[in-house]
């Protein structure tokens, strides 16, 4: 049932030759791995005024030069991580470039932050396009966080399907979102131009504005940067691109900054025109679309698709964090789980813990996007300043040609990212202090796994000097319950491996028991020694445990093997595991633990 269940949702398994077939091209990786970032100007320009509100509406004209400051540091990105695809075609973004040029311990925070910001990628897209359809539907307010979580489920069993399938299916709603935008600016502009919009609805540029302060410009800008959450997704994910990989990731990121620099100025433009002021519970685009359209079908169009890249924005995290993880994975910093395909050749491990996280992430902060975007976007921030950093480095040291313009272009994003990321800490201490507790949790987490894993490896290698154990003979214990067909298969089998011994233990709760089962035992197998151990507390594990330890102490001094031999009976059917008492899996996962004993199951199959 369970397998049937899950070649409905996810599909037929694929072999590994159709790995190839599973590759993108530019249009459908335009579309999964921009979907992030284009779909925050639907929540970056709003930011931006939000801040501005604390000196009045009559400040809102400074969100155009900060929209333009915005646009400067997008370009230094788009530029930079063009450089990174090149560098580093094979993916793994701000943490490879990191630890190759910083050090491990940046590395780790670069890889750690963006794993938790592909978390939150898909928490704050999904909030906030659930924000949007609740903006269009008032009633469905109080159902924001089972919205959000049949929507993450969706997505995370489309990804599951495998990245081609996702793609094609993703690459509608984000090019009619595209679309349905540029159609709103367009028209927007138009009615300014002729004349349609009064000049009176806004402050003009250069009026005079009483208590602003630097300090509320910077944290104006930061809050409008998180608009650029997203943009090394394409760096993370250069695998997913058909050959030439590096070629085709970066003119996908060209196009990706062009459409995000045109439809983010245009929605700051607008904003700033018609005056819109924000509202908790209606979104900036819903407003300008109300007043450009009216409550017509063009402002639903505008809404459904709004509200469809928010949501399927999410699908940037699937692509880009399974794809980190095996980076991180393949260099022991997390578990080895990550780098195994699944059925549909995606990282499927990686896909179902970003679902599961995010879920957990949506209920906790219950749908509510404006407590969810400082700490997205300050995590983003953190790797965008280490992974220009590194690029600054590296071009120090190894001086290619052009080196000098390249340094200046990595230098300039590394210095306005790390602007961004102080005036984030500054200005909303209070709403990303987080990162300050889990950023070092997950290095600790990080480097335990690490230390696991070489101490594994050391353990295990050949080449290990460790004495190799002499084995003169084996003494098998029999664990028994009754006289039965289990017992009696499980008996043929110890005595055909010829041990120097075979010990029956029958562990009785009552005295009487006792001796009927030992007279019993005489005349079943009077060549196989039984050892009674009564329990007068009804436990079987403990008094057992204690007789093995007791006979593994004997053996030791005489280098005999230990085995115990548990009986067990499978029944026909699943669900009849139910109705008994498994006492020989918890003997099993007991013994399992103990050192220098060796523990086997004989299983008996039952016909009905």
């Amino acid at each position: 049932m369970f397998t049937a269940l899950k070649r409905l949702l996810i599909g037929r398994p694929l072999k590994s030759a159709e790995l190839g077939d599973q590759k993108l091209n530019k249009t459908k990786a335009l579309a999964i791995l921009s979907s992030d970032a284009l779909s925050s100007v639907a929540y970056g320009p709003e930011q931006i005024l939000i801040v501005l509100m604390a000196a009045g509406a009559i400040a809102f004209w400074f969100s155009i030069p900060i929209a333009i400051g915005v646009l400067v540091l997008l370009l230094a990105l788009i530029l930079s991580y063009r450089q990174i695809i090149h560098a580093y075609p094979h993916g793994g973004g701000a943490y490879v470039v990191s630890k190759e040029n910083l050090g491990i311990l940046p590395g780790l925070v670069a890889g750690g932050s963006l794993l938790v910001d592909y978390i939150l990628t898909v928490a704050v897209s999904v909030s906030a396009g659930t924000d949007a359809i609740t903006s269009a539907f008032p009633s469905l307010h109080e159902y924001t966080v089972p919205i959000a979580i049949v929507f993450v489920l969706f997505i995370t069993i489309l990804n599951l399907r495998g990245v081609t399938e996702s793609a094609s299916v993703l690459a509608y709603p984000v090019y009619l979102f595209v679309l349905a935008l540029f159609i709103m600016i367009g028209v927007g502009i138009y009615d300014i131009a002729s004349g349609n919009v009064s000049r009176e609805l806004h402050a003009s540029i250069g009026t005079p504005v009483a208590g602003i302060s630097l300090f509320l410009l910077l944290k104006a800008f930061a809050s409008g940067s998180s608009a650029l959450t997203g943009v090394e997704a394409i760096s993370n994910a250069i695998p997913n691109f058909k050959s030439p990989a590096p070629n085709n990731a970066a003119k996908t990121l060209a196009a990706m900054g062009l459409l995000l620099a045109l439809l983010f100025s245009g929605i700051v433009f607008l904003a700033w025109y018609y005056g819109i002021t924000p509202h908790p519970q209606v979104t900036v685009v819903s407003e300008i679309a109300e007043q450009t359209f009216g409550r017509n079908a063009m402002y639903f169009f505008v809404q459904g698709t709004t509200a469809l890249i928010l949501i399927l924005a999410a699908n940037t995290g699937y692509s880009a964090f399974p794809l980190l993880a095996v980076s991180l994975a393949k260099d022991k910093f997390i578990p080895r789980m990550f780098t195994v395909r699944g059925d549909r050749l995606g990282y499927s491990n990686g896909i179902l813990m970003l679902g599961l996280s995010s879920i957990l992430l949506i209920i906790l902060f219950k749908g509510q996007t404006e407590h969810l975007i400082p700490l997205y976007a300050v995590g983003v921030f953190i790797p965008f300043t280490l992974s220009q950093t590194g690029m600054m480095l590296k071009w120090i040291r190894q001086k290619p040609q052009g080196w000098g313009l390249k340094l200046t272009i990595n230098g300039i994003g590394a210095f306005i990212c790390l602007v961004v990321t102080c005036m984030f800490f500054l200005t909303k201490f209070g709403q990303v202090w987080p990162v300050l507790v889990f950023l070092p949790l997950i290095i600790l987490l990080f480097r335990r796994i690490r230390k696991h894993y070489d101490a594994v490896g050391d353990q295990l290698r050949l080449s290990t000097c460790e004495p190799p154990i002499t084995i003169e003979g084996n003494v098998i214990i029999l664990p028994v319950a009754g006289m039965t067909h289990v017992v009696e298969n499980s008996l043929r089998y110890a005595k055909s491996l010829k041990p120097e011994q075979i010990i029956a233990v029958h562990v009785p709760f009552e005295r009487e028991e006792e001796a009927a089962f030992e007279e019993k035992w005489k005349q079943w197998q009077p060549d196989v020694r039984l050892v009674t151990l009564h329990s007068p507390y009804r436990s079987i594990i403990q008094p057992l445990t204690k007789f093995i330890d007791t006979v593994q102490r004997k053996a030791g001094e005489m280098n005999v093997q230990v085995t115990v031999v548990i009986p067990q009976f499978i029944p026909r059917k699943g669900w009849h595991n139910i109705l008994h008492n498994q006492s020989s899996l918890l003997i099993r996962a007991h013994l399992l633990y103990r050192r220098d004993v060796i523990v086997t199951t004989v299983p008996y199959h039952l016909k009905k």
